[in-house]
């Protein structure tokens, strides 16, 4: 209780910084306590007992990192390295999701290929809807794509695998993360707006806080 407390302050917080350009101290220092709060209530919940809870930590760990870079988003070095500190954020989840789906891999079959499908078509349409806006952002954006979409599949593949309240945190999490990336490469290479910003970081902290909440409440069904 003590964690969603604090959390939910930094989470206001951090919309009010937003919100208000001018408090750019205040966004400087509540930026990366979203991830270090996460961090230590994680650690706290699992003691980082087990693979799962390790790679989770380790994505928050990157996260952290990303969310420092992208503090100076302006300058494109800065928005690249920003983005691969995401990227490998990412690939640490998918590593985490992808043990409980190997834990019985026969299971659901059926919701595997619908959440295939959903999310090749939803990656391959943003891409060619934002593809004329890139410039030579081309392939490294079509890369993070394609990650994001393999988060939202691994994600799915939980299901049958893992105690339902894990599931369904830990399967919004990743929507909303896959919205907030989506809107951040918007509002970066195609169309600025002056809320773009709240809306990013609202869907992104609660990305973080949804996938480290399922992964406190985590329980493995099937242990073969």
């Amino acid at each position: 209780m003590k964690f969603n407390v604090l959390f939910a302050i930094i989470f206001l917080l951090q919309l009010l910084a937003e919100y208000n350009t001018e408090l750019i101290r205040l966004k400087y220092t509540t930026k990366p306590l979203i991830t270090l709060s996460l961090m230590l209530m994680l650690v706290v919940g699992t003691k980082l007992s087990g693979r799962f809870h390790k790679r989770v930590f380790a994505g928050l760990v990157f996260a952290l990192a990303g969310d420092i870079l992208l503090m100076k988003s302006s300058d494109p070095d800065f928005f690249i390295y920003g983005l691969a500190a995401f990227l490998i954020c990412h690939l640490c989840y998918i590593s985490a999701f992808y043990l409980d789906f190997r834990s019985a891999p026969e299971l659901d079959k059926k919701g595997a290929r619908i959440a295939i499908l959903l999310c090749a078509i939803f990656s391959i349409s943003f891409y060619f809807f934002i593809r004329p806006h890139l410039g030579t952002m081309k392939l490294p954006v079509l890369a993070y794509i394609f990650v994001m979409a393999l988060t939202m599949m691994m994600a799915a593949f939980r299901n049958q695998r893992v105690n339902r309240s894990s599931f369904l945190l830990i399967l919004t999490g990743a929507i909303c993360f896959l919205v907030s990336d989506a809107l951040l490469t918007y509002n970066k290479f195609v169309s600025q707006t002056n809320c773009a910003g709240l809306f990013i970081m609202a869907t992104y902290m609660a990305a973080q806080y949804l996938i480290t909440m399922g992964a406190t409440a985590r329980k493995l069904l099937n242990k073969s």
